[in-house]
């Protein structure tokens, strides 16, 4: 049995585990949905803390992010309850010492014609460090 279904089963077989591992699933669950209907920076710079008779209690990085969060809680508990999520209201903390997650970077990459118009560019240019740094450049693949 692989070790990912022994803990699920550890956990929810036992009784004094069980409430933890629902509590910890509702939270995660809880933490997908407030991402899903978020903008990514506030997905990538808050945290679901917890949901105590209808209101979901966020954890933000800074007080700029927590006042466009209160701004746009209306907006949220209602895409939320639209998930199913039984949210009423939401509370936004301001937790300094929560780490952000740093943002995902992904690399950009020229397209054929970019490549295409930098080596021409580079061909008609004379030797100096531009002219490498352009060919250098004209070489990433798209």
């Amino acid at each position: 049995m692989p070790v990912a279904l022994r803990f699920n089963s550890l956990m929810s077989n036992e009784p004094e585990l069980r409430s933890l591992f629902n509590t910890v699933q509702t939270l995660s669950e809880l933490q997908n949905h407030f991402a899903r209907v978020v903008p990514p920076q506030f997905a990538q710079a808050s945290q679901v803390l917890g949901l105590h008779n209808g209101t979901l209690n966020i954890a933000t990085a800074n007080g700029t992010m927590a006042a466009k969060l209160r701004q746009l809680a209306p907006e949220l508990v209602t895409k939320l309850q639209n998930r199913g999520c039984e949210v009423s209201a939401i509370r936004v903390k301001v937790q300094v010492t929560y780490a952000t997650r740093p943002p995902v970077r992904t690399p950009r990459l020229l397209t054929e014609t970019a490549q295409q118009q930098l080596q021409a560019l580079s061909s008609s240019l004379i030797d100096s460090p531009l002219k490498l740094a352009l060919e250098k450049l004209s070489k990433k693949k798209g």
